[in-house]
């Protein structure tokens, strides 16, 4: 009897199941295997954490298997979420290379790797992309008429499953926006003590010895 496939085998190859044997993880994933695998649709609290992200990594790979990683970036939400299985964002100029665009021409398999480092969180998101060249609407509708890029094409990806898995060994980091935003509320703590400060100093000189 053929065995269902399940959105997991997009990872879970029999080399990888054969791995996790020999280390003694199978039993954990096959449990999670006799639900069905992994997710494919993007449910609401995912979608909201893509419109959250300004940056992500596309990784695509030639016709002979040699993989390549892109980083992707742009004003949060950069990355939209067009329906529960495509994403799509705008491919801005950048060092005109276009190993991302020749590698989909021949090898349309792809993965995206999300990444919220303050609060230790990774989204993995398989599945195959297409580059989409000549449609000002898809365009108008990625870009941020605001945010300096050039926008040369749309990449439109279709996802086939996501995992969010565990926190470990990821190093909080903070952009500079955030960092702006813990640091505010110190600098206007301050500002109110140094202006008691100097008003305290001004009653001190006026008071008479």
């Amino acid at each position: 009897m053929t065995r269902k496939l399940l959105t997991s085998d997009i990872a879970f190859t029999e080399s990888v199941k054969a791995v996790q044997e020999r280390m003694g993880s199978r039993k954990q994933y096959a449990r999670m295997e006799t639900t069905g695998g992994w997710e494919n649709a993007i449910p609401e609290d995912l979608a909201g954490f893509i419109g959250e992200r300004d940056s992500c990594y596309l990784a695509t790979a030639n016709a002979k298997g040699q993989p390549y990683i892109q980083h992707r970036g742009g004003p949060k939400g950069f990355l939209k979420v067009l329906d529960e299985r495509t994403l799509a964002f705008a491919d801005f100029a950048g060092n005109r290379q276009y190993i991302s665009v020749g590698n989909l021409a021949e090898n349309n398999r792809a993965f995206l790797f999300l990444m919220d480092y303050p609060h230790q969180t990774r989204v993995k998101i398989w599945g195959w992309a297409e580059v989409v060249e000549n449609d000002s609407r898809l365009l108008q509708q990625l870009s941020d008429p605001n945010y300096k890029g050039k926008p040369e094409r749309a990449i439109r990806f279709h996802v086939d499953a996501f995992d969010i898995n565990c926190r470990q060994h990821i190093q909080p980091r903070f952009t500079q926006e955030e960092v702006e935003a813990l640091v505010q509320p110190l600098r206007d703590r301050l500002a109110e003590l140094e202006a008691e400060n100097d008003l305290l100093k001004g009653s001190g000189a006026a008071r008479p010895r």
